[in-house]
């Protein structure tokens, strides 16, 4: 009876198989510098190179400078710190941290660029042991990091820098973009008790302590605004007579200024005079 039973069950498993998530083989790291990584699959997926050079990031330069020193340390196998990149929407955090990972691995050939869902922090440690065994040098991106979840990511988030007994990996420099400093959710604790709610944000406090470099983007004025627009026009051949009346006209009906605004508005102005930009 068992023995007839064999070639049905060989059936369901294979079906199971199928219907399971598909496990990717051995990543090539040679294939790209940018890989988003997909936990479900246990894959690393190459992404194209990122266009928007360093340079034409406006209003930012002290930023830039301390994260490029930050991140050419970690590329020379020096001493270096995870980085939180906070502040205000739209302020060119995570164009920062993919610029200057393009910049800095022009001379840095064996540094790569992994970046992961904030819904996967919890994936983190087991990642970070992937990478620890490889022989590149990996900046991981988290953007737009926040625990919307409790303390369950914070924990994790903890354990991957801290990295256990066998202490965090050498190869990994981990970067965050937040809104906010402390990377707590907004209405954080409405629905838990008082005491949960205090541990829940003692936990995720504790975690920004593991980032020891802070780098914050405070809201940008008007004249920033406006050398941003002149300098993406300037770099990309954009002319018009009344540039900075129309890109306050554009921040006006946005209800901000920010990196990313002067960008939409340079996109829209890009596609008025038929010029191509990067993506």
């Amino acid at each position: 009876m068992t023995h007839d039973l064999e070639p049905v069950l060989s059936r369901i498993a294979e079906a199971l198989e199928r219907l399971g998530p598909s496990r990717a083989g051995p990543t090539d790291f040679d294939a790209a510098r940018l890989f988003r990584h997909d936990p479900t699959a246990e894959a690393f997926h190459p992404a194209p190179d990122y266009p928007l050079p360093i340079a034409a990031l406006v209003g930012v330069d002290r930023q830039k400078e301390r994260f490029v020193e930050n991140l050419q340390r970690f590329a020379g196998g020096l001493p270096s710190n995870h980085v939180l990149l906070w502040g205000v929407r739209g302020a060119g955090k995570s164009s920062l941290a993919k610029a200057a990972f393009m910049d800095v691995a022009k001379s840095a050939k064996d540094l790569k660029l992994v970046e992961v869902d904030r819904d996967e922090v919890t994936t983190l440690p087991g990642l970070f042991d992937v990478l620890r065994a490889r022989p590149e040098r990996f900046l991981v991106l988290c953007d737009d990091l926040s625990f919307e979840e409790g303390a369950a990511a914070a924990k994790a988030l903890k354990s991957a820098l801290e990295g256990g007994v066998s202490g965090p990996p050498p190869n990994v420099l981990f970067v965050a973009t937040s809104n906010r400093r402390h990377l707590m959710p907004r209405g954080h604790g409405e629905d838990r008790g008082l005491v949960a709610a205090a541990e829940d944000a003692e936990e995720e406090v504790s975690v920004s302590d593991r980032f020891g470099l802070w780098i914050g983007f405070p809201p940008m004025d008007q004249a920033t605004y406006l050398a941003a627009v002149q300098g993406y026009a300037g770099r990309y051949g954009l002319e018009v007579p009344d540039l900075d009346r129309r890109a306050l006209q554009w921040s006006q009906l946005r209800g901000a200024r920010s990196g990313r605004v002067a960008w939409q508005f340079i996109r829209d102005l890009a596609g008025e005079l038929g010029k191509p930009l990067p993506v």
